[in-house]
């Protein structure tokens, strides 16, 4: 078996009369898409913990669901972002006085998906910059405070680990941010998760930032991008990628024409720290003019016969 696995996360959509419609919305079109993966080389998939109750309606439970996709090809799913609802008043990483809620609800989300059996659970560690700023050293430290117990939790009663995704818009954003954030948790507990397109966007070398936090890092999410963001576009709620006065599209697959991640520099930086496990290819909102399943395929051929070539 090879060092490297690929999978999935789950952003799709397909055109239809309806309009877009995602995998979610009946058994057919869950079918489709998972031997599109399938067929292009996809072993693994990740998604959001809110689909969970989709498809524990849609196959009775999330361990039917798993016992679906290992029919159908796809070893497991991977990694489960959970896409917490930030609010100081309730649960906010630089808040402490929410963290025992944070903690809480991660423990009750795990604990009722015990069947769901994935290495990693990926969290944005901050709310958006612009509800966060000023972003002050104590807060972020407060945030680090947080995740070490969230990580130290899910590892011990779980045997989950917890990672970190900076998304362009996290108020732990800048280079030298999420350098202090790394500082101020505990390695046991809280993995890097490296969005190649994020930190592009964000003005931040994403292979130097895999060098320098290289035993940290649990996975990433290899997608590219043509722009760096010169518009403060970080700084717009309640969706920056969305709301860039620059773009309408931030994301593009692997290998794009323009593209500002140097990929074969990053998987040379994979076989020099003898990086091993899987990596995700996500598509986040390739529709804007776009299409996902041209995309998927697009995206695998470039990781088959150029990345693959380079760590083998």
């Amino acid at each position: 078996m090879s060092a490297l696995r690929w999978s999935y996360m789950d952003h799709w959509r397909v055109n239809t009369p309806r309009g877009p419609v995602t995998q979610y919305a009946s058994r057919r079109h869950m079918d489709d898409f998972v031997k599109q993966i399938r067929s292009v080389g996809f072993e693994g998939l990740d998604m959001f913990d809110f689909q969970v109750f989709a498809l524990s309606q849609m196959f009775g439970s999330i361990e039917k669901y798993q016992e679906y996709l290992r029919e159908h090809g796809i070893d497991k799913i991977v990694n489960l972002f959970r896409g917490i609802m930030y609010d100081p008043r309730v649960a906010d990483a630089h808040v402490r006085e929410t963290h025992d809620e944070i903690v809480g609800s991660t423990r009750r989300m795990l604990g009722m998906w015990e069947g769901l059996k994935i290495e990693s659970l990926i969290v944005m560690p901050a709310s958006l910059y612009i509800d966060t700023a000023p972003v002050t050293d104590d807060k972020i430290k407060a945030a680090a405070e947080c995740w070490n117990r969230v990580g130290e939790m899910t590892l011990t009663e779980y045997g989950v680990r917890t990672t970190c995704h900076h998304e362009f818009f996290c108020a732990i954003r800048t280079e030298d941010d999420i350098r202090k954030f790394y500082e101020w948790t505990d390695p046991r507990y809280v993995s890097f998760f490296c969005d190649t397109a994020q930190h592009c966007i964000a003005g931040i070398d994403p292979v130097a930032l895999f060098e320098e936090l290289h035993d940290r890092c649990s996975g990433f999410h290899f997608k590219d991008t043509r722009q760096v963001d010169t518009t403060g576009a970080y700084d717009n709620r309640p969706d920056a990628e969305l709301m860039a006065p620059q773009t309408a599209q931030w994301f593009h697959e692997m290998g794009t024409e323009g593209g500002l991640v140097d990929f074969p520099r990053l998987m040379r930086a994979l076989k020099r720290h003898e990086f091993s496990g899987w990596i995700t290819v996500e598509h986040d909102k390739v529709n804007i003019g776009g299409d996902y399943a041209e995309s998927t395929a697009l995206a695998m051929w470039y990781a088959q016969n150029v990345l693959s070539e380079i760590y083998s």
